[in-house]
């Protein structure tokens, strides 16, 4: 045989163990330059989760380079950011419905804008139609610490309000979620206030934020008469030292430690006997 005729043999028979092995190699998962990530953030009761694709700086300029100022970005690499909200929110004071939504900005050298949008399914932001905006919001970028991958995160969260951060490279703009905690508390409350727990967790919920209080103190005795426990006699020497009744709410927590004992000989009472200490030194 041939020299000629054995290559080409050899090479015909190449390019088939190639053909053959292609859908194998069309189902080669390589990792992504810029990695997918996802942050989520429960404030109050409701949760914030975003998702995106982390591009890194790599010695390139970024801003009024490789993200071009005054056009829309998909805020990351790969497909567009989404931003989930599972309850209606306030963004920076305007409303918006729960729902996914597409996290679109457009840089620019002294403002960005922020855009909620319908199109949270696509890649990039090559499909954006400003026609499906839900919502645009302004913000003002400012220096930050050098970040080589772009990162989204919750620098402040409340039971009421979070800060949302976008950083990348040496700059950052952030915006702020309200949501309505209190509320959604109260009307869940007034739904199964017929149980000592759920009587005492409401009116305690009050008392941390300062919200409701006249409501509340009728929540803690309807929990006391169905229940005396430790914690709700303490809840309730808590009102009274709120109403500079500190000989009462004193004498009152001395009895929830007794009762607390009592019904547990196990019981931690500290929360109950820090409250006392700190009321006899005033």
């Amino acid at each position: 045989m041939r020299k000629s005729h054995i290559f080409a043999v050899a090479a015909s028979f190449a390019a088939a163990a190639l053909l053959a092995a292609s859908p194998a190699l069309a189902q080669l998962d390589l990792p992504r330059p810029s990695p997918k990530a996802t942050v989520s953030q429960t404030v109050g009761l409701t949760d914030v989760t975003i998702t995106y694709c982390r591009p890194g700086v790599k010695g390139r300029a970024i801003w009024g380079g490789l993200v071009p100022y005054d056009q829309v970005w998909r805020t990351g690499a790969n497909e567009a950011t989404t931003i989930t909200f599972s309850d209606d929110v306030t963004v920076d004071g305007t409303k918006l419905p729960a729902g996914t939504y597409g996290l679109f900005t457009i840089p620019g050298t002294d403002a960005w804008t922020v855009i909620f949008n319908k199109g949270a399914k696509q890649w990039g932001a090559y499909e954006y139609k400003q026609a499906d905006d839900v919502l645009r919001i302004k913000v003002t970028p400012h220096p930050d610490e050098f970040r080589e991958l772009l990162t989204m995160w919750f620098p402040t969260v409340s039971t009421e309000a979070a800060t949302v951060a976008i950083c990348w490279e040496k700059l950052a703009v952030s915006f702020t979620i309200n949501v309505d905690t209190t509320n959604k508390v109260l009307g869940a409350a007034r739904k199964a206030i017929d149980d000592w727990r759920v009587a005492y967790r409401a009116a305690t919920f009050c008392l941390d934020n300062n919200v409701n209080l006249v409501e509340a103190r009728g929540w803690m005795e309807k929990s006391i008469a169905m229940k005396e426990t430790m914690y709700n006699l303490a809840g309730k020497a808590r009102f009274l030292a709120l109403d500079g009744k500190k000989a009462d709410a004193i004498a009152l927590a001395k009895k929830a430690v007794t009762v607390g004992k009592a019904q547990d000989p196990k019981a931690d009472t500290a929360m109950v006997d820090n409250l006392i200490k700190e009321w006899e030194k005033k």
